[in-house]
């Protein structure tokens, strides 16, 4: 799956949403300089945002079609395997992988990433948590009961904190094991985000599953939960929760 999510590029950059600045803000804060790899950069959601606060960003990426749309917002990409990367000698201050680090060996993608840091550079992992209103979170969830009945992952109206606890958890893990860093720290942004319904729609081919349904099953899955936004009046507030798990390279 993770390569299917370049089937729309322009999509999934136009609609997938941003990190908070105060994250941003507090990753570069604490590494020691601005050179930073961005472990599978997508179409470089957030490298642009690193790059507006002063770093210098390269990507990698095993998606072509991803890294080609990087290339043209203006990002130095190479299309590879985080595992299978070459470094070539190079290194850096951070490393980073915005929705992306549950696609890498957890121990092994720390251990590069400890291979490629700087003495005190920081490895930082993030995911945007999102947080549906219960109402309309219940109401999706029949959508999908009633169309991909044999898709349990959709069955009830869970939060995205349930998915990404346990992804932050197992790439907590992996920093640890790979025994090349200090504390493994957990940090929370909260913020939010307003969708229309045709907003929400655009969205959500981009995500998950989503990016290998059937034609028809998508359009039916987007005809319903275009029904149960416009039953709560068209639009709602999405509340996010990046979370991010980090460390410090030690000195040795």
């Amino acid at each position: 799956m993770a390569e299917s999510f370049g089937v729309d590029a322009e999509r999934y950059d136009r609609t997938r949403p941003h990190y908070p600045d105060a994250m941003v803000t507090r990753i570069v804060a604490g590494s020691p300089g601005p050179d930073v790899l961005d472990v599978g950069c997508g179409t470089g959601i957030e490298a642009r945002q690193f790059q507006a606060a002063g770093c210098k960003v390269l990507g990698v990426d095993p998606d072509a079609r991803m890294a080609d749309f990087a290339r043209h917002e203006g990002l130095e990409v190479e299309v590879s395997t985080f595992e299978t990367w070459d470094p070539a000698g190079r290194d850096f201050d951070a490393v980073i992988a915005g929705q992306a680090w549950h696609w890498v060996d957890p121990v092994a993608g720390a251990a590069k990433a400890a291979q490629v840091l700087r003495p005190g550079g920081r490895l930082a992992v993030f995911w945007n948590a999102s947080h549906t209103p219960p109402d309309l979170a219940e109401a999706i969830a029949a959508v999908y009961r009633r169309i991909m009945p044999d898709a349990p992952i959709f069955q009830r109206a869970l939060s995205d904190s349930d998915a990404y606890a346990a992804l932050s958890a197992k790439a907590a893990d992996g920093i640890r094991q790979a025994g090349a860093f200090g504390e493994v720290e957990r940090w929370r942004f909260d913020w939010e985000r307003p969708y229309t319904r045709d907003e929400w729609l655009d969205l959500l081919p981009t995500t998950g599953v989503h990016t290998r349904l059937p034609a028809a099953t998508l359009q039916e899955v987007l005809a319903g939960v275009g029904a149960a936004v416009d039953a709560v009046g068209g639009g709602f507030t999405m509340r996010y929760a990046a979370v991010v798990v980090t460390a410090v390279r030690g000195a040795s």
